[in-house]
């Protein structure tokens, strides 16, 4: 089973439905440790991607074509940090999947192009509490899982539990970045929200493409 753009545009949908069911779990995450908007912008922004996706005909022919839309609708409506960090996450993703049907392999690429992006436009590590730990540890399960035969589905399986993973991982972390490094050892104890919206994205990539199998 490989994954085009209907399944593309079932993951946004998802992501949508997730980011607005969430949203006031990431209000209150990023009101404990940053400016408290992010889940309020990131609902704003998926909310105008399904938007621009169901003015759409005909619909996107490829992957990247509909990581187009998302990356630059994220940019042009959501505020602060996410916007850019999404928007260049999606763009960088989209330009790996050109092709109509994406394997394994093609899943893995998207998923380090968004890394890519989001590392370069954030210019953070591993361990700074951020949600490059959750999207690290989703390429590294992806990878893991590609390397030994998984179907697209179960790459992005793996990389929904990473990324789980890696969000919970920025509890303990001290922020070193961003907004929440001005609290210095009060952010510790906190879920970084960017780390928790990575989840939920990701977690709506993985169910998207269990139903197009």
């Amino acid at each position: 089973m490989t994954l085009d753009a209907a399944w593309a545009v079932d993951w946004t949908r998802r992501s949508a439905a997730s980011v607005a069911e969430h949203r006031d779990e990431l209000v209150e995450l990023d009101r404990q440790i940053g400016d408290g908007d992010h889940g309020e912008n990131l609902s704003r922004g998926f909310r105008a991607v399904v938007a621009k996706l169901d003015a759409l005909d005909p619909p996107p022919a490829t992957v990247g074509d509909v990581l187009r839309i998302v990356a630059t609708t994220l940019m042009s409506t959501v505020g602060g940090a996410a916007g850019p960090l999404y928007g260049t996450a999606y763009l960088r993703a989209s330009k790996s999947g050109t092709a109509t049907e994406l394997g394994p392999d093609g899943v893995v690429a998207l998923l380090e192009a968004a890394l890519d992006g989001i590392v370069t436009r954030g210019k953070a590590t591993v361990g700074e509490k951020t949600m490059v730990d959750a999207w690290t540890a989703a390429v590294a399960a992806a990878v893991d899982a590609a390397d030994h035969g998984a179907p697209p589905s179960q790459v992005l399986a793996a990389a929904a539990r990473g990324a789980q993973e890696g969000a919970r991982s920025t509890v303990p972390l001290v922020a070193t970045k961003g907004r929440a490094s001005y609290l210095g050892e009060r952010s510790a104890g906190h879920l970084d929200p960017g780390a928790r919206s990575s989840e939920l994205i990701l977690a709506a990539a993985a169910e998207a493409a269990a139903d197009a199998d």
